[in-house]
């Protein structure tokens, strides 16, 4: 599975005026009739779900169906009001001083379809540049958007719709010119590029691209998680992850998999309403 910008140009350009007039009250508490409109129509999402939280031991109502599409209409909402107010929103870091320090050279960053991945990317403080490896659905949008705005970044996009060798010449320059690159873990693009892992008590598959190029390029590896935990407010999680050199590439690899996938459960059972892997996440072709 790709990752995939979600939501439409008009929707963006809508929410922005929005906010502009109103400000990030009116937007947030908007949420809950957009939110409720697209539980009732997304009943492929509703099936994907029931069976997520099934995993979790919990039996979904739908109330717990809507909050959930409420908490990923608010971190969808927040991935783009960062680029146009990025000093209105607060993220607490449990060593705030260590990113800083890992950021400054060469990483490979694990990120995850989980809460506020994109708002805190958008809000970085390292000086580093961020190249995000995604498929890039709405760039001219976006683009537009960020020049209205005046919106200047160090977060560079590699674009998945450039094709497999585009895709691994870019990650290649980028760490040579000692980068930080990051890749979803929970998704594949390339199925060739799928590890199976027991996760939540059944077996999934995760993209084990990130952690192969850790390994091969011996660049550190970081995974984090950003959870969304008040108004404008997240909280950012993170493991570094040591990969064994020694060892031979597959071995080594997927214990990598593992320690990340570890902290991925015990993240969501903490934050069950902010995973937004919105399929059959366990169905393996």
């Amino acid at each position: 599975m790709a990752t995939k910008q979600r939501g439409s140009g008009w929707s963006i350009k809508l929410v922005f005026n929005l906010y502009k007039v109103f400000g990030y009250k009116f937007i947030y508490y908007l949420m809950y009739p957009v939110s409720l409109f697209y539980a009732l129509i997304s009943t492929n999402v509703r099936v994907a779900l029931k069976d997520y939280y099934a995993h979790l031991g919990i039996k979904m109502s739908f109330y717990t169906y809507f909050q959930h599409s409420r908490t990923f209409a608010i971190t969808m909402v927040d991935r783009f009001i960062t680029k146009a107010d990025p000093e209105a929103y607060k993220f607490v870091y449990e060593n705030p001083d260590r990113p800083l320090e890992i950021f400054a050279n060469k990483t490979i960053l694990v990120l995850s379809h989980f809460g506020g991945w994109a708002a805190s990317s958008n809000s970085s403080r390292s000086s580093n540049v961020m190249n995000i490896v995604m498929q890039e659905a709405m760039k001219d949008t976006i683009k537009e958007l960020e020049e209205e705005l005046g919106y200047k970044s160090t977060q560079k996009v590699i674009d998945l719709n450039k094709g497999p060798i585009a895709v691994a010449i870019n990650i290649a320059n980028a760490l040579s010119a000692n980068e930080v690159v990051a890749i979803m873990g929970d998704r594949a693009s390339n199925p060739k590029a799928t590890i199976e892992v027991e996760f939540l008590g059944k077996t999934a598959l995760f993209n084990k691209n990130p952690f192969q190029i850790a390994y091969k390029m011996k660049t550190p590896l970081v995974a984090y998680f950003v959870m969304l935990t008040g108004l404008q407010e997240y909280k950012v999680e993170f493991i570094e992850i040591d990969v064994d050199y020694e060892k031979k590439a597959n071995e080594a690899i997927e214990e990598a998999v593992l320690k990340y996938t570890k902290k991925y459960e015990e993240v969501i059972k903490r934050y069950p309403s902010q995973w937004f892997n919105l399929y059959d996440f366990w169905k393996i072709p």
